[in-house]
């Protein structure tokens, strides 16, 4: 249990290290723009790589629904970049979180 606790809060830290590289990306452009620039995840990643994101959308339609891209990943992917990779950190944090200990620290 403490190997699946650990490699939430590892995914919890790169999702937040992402989101951080994408508000910063974002305020860059912000700021040399003039205005408020937000990029998009879907846009992100069709920067990032335009083929996994086809073959991403043609995999959900073929393995699971042909009627989950739209409804569903669509607005997800509308959203804005930084936000959804800090609501996914808190996801993943929030799954590898351990309360801490009754009576505290040094009890036995």
């Amino acid at each position: 249990m403490r190997i699946i606790r650990g490699i939430f809060r590892m995914l919890s830290a790169l999702a937040l290290i992402a989101a951080i590289v994408a508000g910063t990306l974002d305020s860059i452009q912000s700021v040399s723009a003039s205005s408020v620039v937000l990029t998009s995840l879907g846009n992100a990643w069709l920067n990032l790589d335009p083929e996994s994101l086809a073959l991403a959308e043609i995999s959900a339609e073929t393995y699971i629904s042909p009627d989950i891209w739209r409804p569903f990943v669509a607005p997800v992917l509308a959203q804005p970049a930084f936000a959804a990779f800090l609501a996914l950190a808190l996801l993943f944090w929030m799954a590898g979180y351990r309360r801490p200990h009754f009576a505290g620290r040094f009890s036995a």
